[in-house]
């Protein structure tokens, strides 16, 4: 998985519009292996980005748990503690 993709689910506040459009063009950028694309791409690109984010965000919407909500900054403190150790 790219490391630049977060977990979206169970965060206290939800993630937010932008969160899922962020995952989405990276993920995007990901399978299609270029960071900007071509201006014969750019729709096709864009087009995906939009329906991975609407998607993300329906299953977002649709998953339950009976777990807690964690903590953005908690989760944020894991990741870089986990980078410092790989350094």
């Amino acid at each position: 998985m790219c490391r630049n993709i977060r977990t979206l689910h169970n965060f206290a506040p939800a993630a937010n519009s932008e969160e899922v459009h962020a995952a989405a063009l990276q993920y995007v950028r990901k399978i299609a292996g270029t960071t900007k694309p071509s201006k014969a791409n750019a729709d096709a690109f864009d087009a995906a980005v939009e329906e991975i984010a609407h998607i993300t965000q329906h299953l977002l919407d649709s998953l339950v748990t009976s777990a807690p909500p964690k903590n953005r900054e908690v989760e944020a403190e894991k990741r870089r503690a986990r980078y410092a150790a790989r350094t």
